[in-house]
């Protein structure tokens, strides 16, 4: 094998210039949004949402071209990204794969929530937004968002699940850095973070919860909320890296046999890989395996319902129709803070409804130690979620093994964990000073 097929970097000039959007290929209509209450949440959606892509998560349009000035700080915060063979973990794993992983933290904010936070913040001032709010777990949205801000030059403000606050305070200080305004969600700040800290003054708060506070503020002050996963748009908007990683594998000649990813909402499993799934659904016939990884503690991917449910945790927006595990769910504090949400998003849930992706759970510890094997061989740090997906690799990995049958893998390596090292010492039992 040549040295070019370690790294494979696709050449600037050859950027995708257009999103991809799944619904154009999905075999039925999706379940649309429901609205319990009559209208009055998809009125105040229209009031939340930038219009672009409110229209866009409806749309039925194959390709979507990228505004030049999104695409122009696409180039600014690090992409395209490389596609990089993992062969120290291959030859660790002493079996017939082949593993490829597009590499989503080498962008600045070091995820690749980067993809979507720089359209929606582009949509919501052409739109007249005063600000931008939005929620985040881990940080690595909250992240994405301020500097999709900053870039725009447009304030915004972050409510930050409260675990996640003080847990992870390295990406508060990088938010921060940007110049966004972070708050510990629930808070003060909104009608709904008032009542339950009142009713717990200790809350750990949830995604669903800080999805709820970002809508009201933004709704009650003159601001867009963004939207950082689930519905289609965003997702949409977050392609881009799949349609790199597959321009990057035709340049090498190789054709993946499975694809892994991680779930938190669903926008970085369905940004890798739905331009390689909707090209089989188009064929008729989908013959890889493609597997989407959970949280055991958040376990939606493997027991959730596949039902309509409310997004947040205030119950203000509509209704969707999603695997899962209730939108009262108060997740443990796990250190995979992007992992937290309770429900998948509709597109996948539905791939996974029809039997075309595979769910797959695994628990922090288990996922901790293979994340720091793959250190150790590799060199890269993984970010506690996209470590999930480094089990499911070795169960590929052994079944090849005992069957020989060889397999090519790839991997949405979404993101990077070296402002997370705090948190794998803890669970790793690191001496601390």
């Amino acid at each position: 094998m040549g040295l070019e097929k370690y790294r494979i970097d696709l050449p600037i000039d050859e950027i995708p210039t257009y999103w991809y959007n799944i619904l154009a290929d999905l075999p039925e209509p999706l379940p649309p949004p429901y609205d319990p209450d009559n209208g009055k949440r998809l009125e105040l959606l229209k009031q939340v949402i930038p219009s672009e892509p409110l229209r866009l998560e409806f749309s039925t349009e194959r390709f979507v071209k990228i505004p030049e000035e999104v695409l122009e700080r696409y180039l600014q915060v690090g992409r395209p990204t490389p596609l990089i063979r993992a062969k120290r973990f291959e030859e660790y794993l002493n079996a017939p794969v082949r593993i490829y992983l597009k590499m989503e933290g080498y962008t600045y904010t070091g995820s690749h929530k980067i993809n979507s936070a720089l359209a929606w913040v582009y949509y919501a001032l052409k739109d007249g937004a005063k600000f931008v709010t939005t929620e985040t777990g881990a940080g690595q949205w909250g992240s994405a968002v301020a500097l999709a801000a900053a870039l725009f030059k447009v304030k915004a403000h972050i409510f930050m699940v409260r675990a996640s606050y003080y847990a992870k305070p390295l990406r508060r200080y990088l938010m921060q850095m940007y110049g966004a305004e972070v708050h510990p969600s629930p808070s003060e700040l909104t009608e709904f973070g008032r009542k339950l800290l009142r009713e717990n003054p200790n809350h750990p708060g949830s995604l669903g919860i800080a999805i709820t506070e970002s809508a009201e503020y933004a709704l009650k002050n003159g601001g867009k909320y963004v939207v950082g996963s689930v519905i289609n748009a965003d997702i949409m908007f977050k392609t881009i890296a799949g349609l790199e990683a597959k321009k990057q594998l035709e340049l090498i000649g190789e054709d993946p046999d499975v694809m892994i990813g991680v779930v938190g909402g669903g926008s970085n499993w369905g940004g890798a890989f739905y331009p390689f799934i909707g090209e089989e659904l188009r064929s008729g016939k989908v013959r890889r395996r493609y597997i989407a990884v959970g949280a055991l503690e958040v376990p939606k991917v493997t027991r959730g319902v596949y039902k309509y449910d409310d997004p947040d945790t205030g119950r203000v927006l509509p209704q969707l129709k999603m695997y899962t595990i209730g939108a009262d769910f108060v997740p443990p504090p796990i250190y995979a803070g992007g992992l937290r949400y309770h429900a998948v998003a509709p597109t996948l849930s539905y791939l996974m409804y029809k039997g075309y992706v595979e769910g797959r759970d695994y628990d922090q510890e288990t996922v901790f130690k293979m994340a720091q094997i793959f250190a150790q061989v590799e060199g890269y740090v993984p970010a506690p979620e996209t470590a999930h997906v480094l089990p499911v690799v070795k169960e590929i990995a052994d079944e090849a093994r005992r069957t020989g049958e060889k397999r090519v893998i790839l991997i949405s390596f979404s993101g990077h964990g070296l402002l997370d090292l705090g948190n794998y010492a803890d669970v790793l039992g690191f001496e601390k000073a």
